[in-house]
């Protein structure tokens, strides 16, 4: 067996990251669409997300998400609700349907998932909020909420692969963050950086789990 043949037939579960390669994200469209729900400016809802460190909190699986939408609210001095918050959600989020449709290719050949750091508001709504990966990938896209830490920890990954039942010899790991294709591969899985879809498009092939 080449080896080729060999890196093709150990890979059973290939593992997307969602954001930046199954969807784009617009982080400022999230913050002018909360600002304007809130009363509140752009600039407030950085602070309150990102600056204050509350979503990464919420990310690593810290805050359950009812506490985490009430300190949200707390910090824009409003009340928050999940409505709101996933309609401000829903609009930093464009479907990449190239990248989905080489998702669906590779379905025909092995197991898919998702691993995506964000808290379990995103996979629970996630019909809402990315219809076309939720219709795809179906129960098998996971937060890093669920697993108490987000990548690049091996924690993540290595709870993610519980939960499918795979090994991490038999994973091959999609990621447009180089810490986080570090990351897996630190936690022994196999590993690709996503450029764009041509790139991806390459990388599966050369892991045997689309046809040329």
């Amino acid at each position: 067996m080449t080896a080729a043949a060999a890196t093709a037939a150990a890979i059973d579960v290939v593992l997307f990251d969602m954001e930046g390669v199954l969807s784009h994200y617009d982080r400022e469209a999230r913050a002018a669409r909360l600002a304007a729900l809130t009363g509140t400016t752009p600039e407030a809802v950085r602070e309150a997300i990102w600056g204050s460190g509350l979503e990464a909190r919420a990310d690593a699986g810290e805050l359950a998400p009812e506490v985490y939408l009430r300190a949200l609210g707390e910090l824009l001095g409003c009340a928050m609700d999940r409505e709101t918050w996933l309609a401000a959600r829903h609009a930093s989020i464009t479907p990449n349907d190239a990248a989905i449709a080489l998702a669906g290719r590779t379905a025909r050949r092995c197991r898919i998932a998702v691993l995506t750091n964000n808290c379990r508001l995103v996979t629970d709504h996630l019909d809402y909020l990315n219809p076309p990966v939720a219709e795809l990938f179906g129960e098998r896209v996971y937060a890093s909420a669920s697993f108490g830490a987000v990548k690049p920890a091996a924690q993540a990954y290595l709870g993610c692969l519980a939960q499918l039942g795979a090994a991490p010899r038999a994973t091959l790991f999609i990621d447009d963050g180089e810490a986080n294709v570090q990351g897996a591969l630190d936690a022994g899985l196999h590993a690709c950086r996503y450029v764009d879809v041509e790139t991806l498009a390459q990388d599966l092939q050369r892991f045997g789990v689309i046809d040329g």
